[in-house]
Parts: structure tokens; sequence; C-alpha cells
């Protein structure tokens, strides 16, 4: 008997199912290519998302509306012999491919990455992966969790005073520091002649 020249089975998860179709009619049946839908992870819905008294750790959960979307590619993991992360190149896509290779318990994920979808640009990307880059990955879960201190004490204070339901971040919180600031300006200036 001789033995068959297996090709390594490869997993690619992209971010949208429209990027599937593309990416399938360029690489042809040795790589299943599977989308993540976005992120599949994100801080718990509590004040408890975000240890305070521990360096500030965040506390992640599987969305729930993605909970089917991570048991298929878990599924579509274990029967991968490399699994390769191609969320978007920015920092957020970053994120994503981290807490892929979290939820999906990866140990050893190649992570690519093409700024346009052609034959080309995909070909290249595979040639060279990467590992992920924690320092973008630090500055998004940065963001999130600032995000979510500011915004549920800001939250808090908009729910009492004009509306529950309202939500507030880091970025509409600063935008009405400086709105109360310049209002203030204006209610203490004494015109002169």
């Amino acid at each position: 008997p001789h033995s068959k020249n297996l090709m390594p089975k490869s997993l690619i998860i992209v971010e949208s199912p429209a990027k599937t179709k593309t990416l399938k009619g360029f690489l042809g049946s040795d790589y299943t290519i599977e989308a993540s839908m976005g992120h599949v992870r994100d801080l718990a819905d509590s004040k408890k998302a975000v240890d305070v008294e521990h360096d500030f750790k965040p506390n992640y959960r599987v969305i729930p509306e993605r909970k089917d979307v991570v048991e298929k590619l878990k599924k579509a993991a274990s029967s991968a012999d490399i699994v390769y992360l191609a969320s978007d190149p920015d920092r957020e896509g970053e994120a994503i491919s981290w807490h892929l290779a979290q939820a999906l318990g990866l140990k050893d994920p190649k992570r690519i990455q093409f700024n346009e979808i052609t034959r080309d640009a995909v070909r290249q990307a595979l040639a060279s992966p990467r590992t992920i880059d924690m320092h973008r990955v630090n500055a998004q879960q940065a963001r999130r969790v600032l995000d979510r201190l500011v915004g549920y004490e800001i939250s808090e204070v908009l729910w009492r005073k004009v509306k529950r339901g309202l939500s507030a971040g880091r970025v509409q919180s600063v935008a009405t520091r400086l709105i109360v600031d310049r209002e203030r300006e204006i209610e203490a200036f004494t015109p002169q002649e």
C-alpha cells in the first residue's frame, strides 16, 4: 500500500459570511471557511464585568446570540490541523481573533490579514501568518473596560436625572463634560460695554 500525500486540513475564520463565499471561490476544498459573525465574547452584563480590585481584570463571557456560532467553530477547529484567524486588519479585528482563540481553546492559531479580498492578497496572507498582536488586543481591551467603567457610572446618573435606559460611554461622557463647562461659562459671562 502506498501512502497518499495528504495536505493538512486548514480552517480559516473570517468575520462575515459574505467573505466566506468569496474565499471558497479562490481556495477550493483544501480550506474550510467559517464566519464568526463579528465578536463572540464580551464583558459580562454586570458591575462584576471588571474586577477593579485585581488590576481591572475583565470578566468575559460568550455573547448569548453567538453560542451556536462558537459551538460550530469549535467543531470545525477540532477537525483542523491549522486554524487561521482572518478577522479584519484593525484593532477590533485583532481583539476578535484573540477572543476566538480564547473561546475555542486554540493552542497555536495563525493570524492572517488582508486588506482586499483578491486571490493574490489571500495567498500572500496565508504564506506569511503571524501571531496575535497582544498590544493591539490590549488597546482594545482598555477601551472596552474604560467604556464599561465610565459608562456604568454615568448611565446610573442619567437614569436618575434624565431617563431610564439611556447609556453613556467614554465619548459621550467627555462630550457632556464639554457642554456643561461651556454652559457654565455662558451663564457666568457678564457683558461689558
